[in-house]
């Protein structure tokens, strides 16, 4: 999942990003309006963590840009603005929840978790794939009943995947789930991920549309090179 936080305390940025980055998210982050404007031009996000106390402008003002977007991200307003006014205002405006500064990253974390789950119906029950089993909303994947460990990066990839399972995914969304800006990669990093998945999960696992993407496979059907 690719988030993007927009927030211009800078050391509470970091701290996040450097939480949410441990736990599999590719993070973007951004200090403004003008800022978030240009990130959610470049990259698809699904989820946008948005400070209302901007120093261009309130951060509120980004919603009817988030809503305009295809797939419109999840999105969590995060101020120190605790008045109850200022909560139903963030929420009359699109916003799916909100977090009133300070925070504990770790309740960010399943608030977001919460919100990607009422969001996806894929999310509800576990998706099984031959003797694959994708549980989202625990984190879990088994193989023939036994756990499969994941690294991070393998876990982005699925999650991305696995959300969306009938779905082609372009080789350019996948790597927006598993990057930010601001990360080294090569051309090859998202093969050598998918190349992992299907040791783990099986060959046929995954299947690759040539010069198009990859989805998640069902059972009997080619997982290609």
């Amino acid at each position: 999942m690719r988030v993007l936080l927009v927030e211009d305390d800078l050391a509470l940025s970091d701290a996040v990003c450097g939480y949410l980055r441990a736990k599999a998210f590719a993070v973007d982050a951004t200090p403004s309006v003008q800022g978030a404007r240009a990130a959610l031009s470049a990259a698809h996000y699904s989820a946008v963590l948005l400070d209302l106390h901007l120093a261009d402008g309130d951060g509120l003002a980004l919603l009817p840009r988030v809503h305009e977007l295809p797939e419109r991200p999840i999105v969590i307003v995060l101020t120190a603005r605790d008045q109850v006014s200022e909560r139903i205002r963030g929420l009359d405006a699109g916003a799916d929840d909100y977090l009133v500064k300070p925070y504990d990253p770790a309740e960010l974390l399943a608030r977001l978790r919460a919100v990607e789950r009422r969001r996806s119906q894929a999310r509800s029950t576990p998706l099984a794939l031959g003797d694959v089993q994708i549980d989202l909303a625990r984190e879990q994947v088994r193989r023939a009943g036994v756990p499969i460990a994941l690294t991070a990066k393998e876990w982005a990839l699925l999650r991305a995947m696995a959300a969306r399972p009938r779905q082609l995914h372009p080789r350019e969304n996948l790597q927006d789930a598993l990057y930010g800006f601001d990360d080294d990669t090569d051309s090859n990093t998202l093969e050598v991920f998918i190349s992992r998945l299907r040791r783990k999960l099986g060959r046929g696992s995954i299947e690759t549309v040539r010069g198009l993407g990859y989805r998640l496979a069902a059972p009997g059907q080619g997982g290609g090179a």
